[in-house]
């Protein structure tokens, strides 16, 4: 992401409170500094979370906010995108927009370009969704046709024949040259994509990165029910002076991260070869990372305001991501529940009626497994979300008709790095337990070349590297050699010896097509 910003003249009287407090006693206009993670503006485009230009007048949160969204003079072939309702505006869209208090008004975020525009249906609502920084070739149409489709296999997923909890919904897209993210409202969702991955009038073939732009736009808006309505009881009310804790993060992101890609499926945008492939992906990236074995996803749902956004060198040693082992404990508790003959997604409809589409904590989840089970579910989700102990992946795939085929992870992960190969093969990571740290390696390190240990023709036995894979053709059948290292301006000369047993990664395929068809589909055991 870019750290530019762009100014704009601003004067404003302010008094300290509070650290999240202030007295305001004039505002101009204009907001003197828009950063792009939550407000941008420069001659190509207009953006803004409210809560990022909006201070909350203090004892009139509850009543009606309005908006007047200007447009730019420079900028005349601009228009506004957001769910806001519209009171009085322009043919651009811009003008005078309203929410009912000022959490509406903080849920709602605004677009501003000459952006691509579309729209379509679905179950009697309007879906919006416009594109910023898309390329000539960028296949609009495409895009809604497989979109619609998403949106449709979701509501079908909650509702059954019903319609779903909002009456309008707007999919805000950016494309840039590298970024990725999104961020989940209650009648809209604001998406960052690369402008490669968008589809192209040339190109008929799924990419895999339309098919992760796919899978991020079914993520977001599986929030529309898993999240934004269906919430921790702890996020009731919005507190927006200091973060917000929850240990159900696992929950609310995790399970969307199981449905996302599952419900591209069910949708027939992807095969199920292909959902195998990107699952197997989620699993490796779990059983990869040594933080697994010491943070339970319970712990780092409740620290994601210190760990998750706040990652550093060490972050896959000491933690995991909720998002990544909360999916794997929605596949183990799907696949355990079908051995009863039931499914997950019976428990997720369960919670949406029996929560009334609110507030709900990690008790409501047990009694919606009991409900359906008969039985109590404390000790699987005592080991699986509050534990570390490994899931049962290998034995409930199995068991569902999954076959897997045990491989060579990259020589990398073998060596226990993380790294960054540009030119040059820069430490990122160095896992614990590692090959690579019994040889001293450490994050910051840039890996220079190898010596062959024990071969006295000294010309011929050390070697420049600039990718880990060159190591092989390299050192030949030597197993033990030195690593040359640059370590803050000085020169290291590291002992390393290659594993002896390689490490291993999961390839999912099927070997039991009824088994596995039954549970992509959704079907009844």
């Amino acid at each position: 992401m870019s750290s530019h910003t762009a100014s704009v003249h601003f004067k404003v009287r302010v008094r300290d409170l509070h650290a999240h407090q202030w007295d305001v006693e004039l505002v101009l206009q204009q907001p003197q500094e828009l950063q792009r993670l939550t407000a941008w503006l420069d001659a190509l485009r207009g953006f803004f979370n409210p809560t990022s230009v909006c201070l909350i007048a203090v004892g009139h949160e509850t009543q009606t906010h309005t908006i007047d969204i200007a447009q730019p003079e420079a900028c005349p072939h601009w228009r506004v995108a957001t769910a806001l309702h519209a009171v009085k505006t322009g043919a651009n869209g811009f003008g005078l927009y309203q929410a009912a208090n000022y959490d509406e008004l903080a849920d709602s975020p605004v677009e501003m370009a000459d952006f691509w525009a579309g729209e379509f249906v679905a179950r009697g609502v309007s879906h919006r969704v416009v594109v910023t920084g898309a390329a000539p070739s960028f296949d609009g149409e495409r895009l809604l046709a497989d979109m619609q489709k998403i949106v449709e296999t979701e509501i079908r997923f909650w509702h059954s024949a019903g319609k779903p909890p909002h009456d309008r919904y707007v999919f805000l897209i950016n494309a840039v040259a590298d970024g990725y993210g999104g961020l989940e409202h209650s009648h809209s969702t604001a998406l960052m994509c690369k402008r490669d991955d968008l589809p192209r009038t040339d190109q008929l073939a799924l990419s895999d990165g339309y098919i992760s732009l796919l899978g991020l736009i079914s993520h977001e808006y599986f929030h529309t029910w898993n999240v934004k309505r269906l919430r921790p009881a702890s996020f009731t009310h919005y507190d927006y002076t200091q973060e917000n804790y929850t240990s159900l993060l696992w929950f609310f992101e995790g399970f969307t991260s199981y449905y996302d890609d599952l419900l591209l499926c069910r949708a027939e945008l992807i095969s199920p070869a292909v959902y195998l492939k990107l699952l197997g992906k989620t699993i490796n990236g779990v059983l990869q990372t040594p933080g697994r074995q010491v943070h339970s996803v319970a712990q780092a749902s409740l620290e994601a305001w210190t760990k998750l956004y706040r990652p550093d060198a060490n972050s896959p040693n000491l933690s995991i991501s909720y998002y990544a082992k909360g999916a794997l404990v929605g596949l183990c508790l799907d696949l355990t529940l079908r051995k009863t003959g039931h499914h997950l997604d019976q428990v997720m409809r369960h919670l949406w009626q029996h929560c009334k589409a609110g507030p709900m904590n990690e008790e409501d989840l047990l009694n919606a497994l009991k409900a359906l089970t008969g039985r109590s579910w404390h000790r699987e989700i005592k080991a699986w979300v509050h534990g570390t102990a490994e899931l049962p992946l290998r034995e409930l795939l199995h068991a569902q008709g999954v076959d897997i085929i045990e491989e060579n992870s990259p020589l990398a992960q073998q060596l226990g790095l993380r790294v960054q190969e540009n030119h040059a093969v820069q430490i990122q990571t160095v896992l614990n337990g590692s090959a690579a740290e019994i040889a001293g390696f450490a994050p910051g390190d840039e890996w220079l070349g190898v010596a062959i240990t024990g071969n006295r023709r000294a010309p011929a036995s050390a070697w420049r590297i600039k990718r880990i894979d060159q190591l092989p053709s390299l050192l030949g059948k030597h197993k033990n050699f030195t690593a040359l290292i640059s370590r803050d301006g000085r020169l290291l000369q590291l002992p390393l010896r290659m594993p002896t047993q390689s490490a291993k990664q999961w390839r999912l395929g099927i070997a039991q097509a009824h088994k596995v068809g039954l549970w992509l589909s959704g079907k009844q055991p």
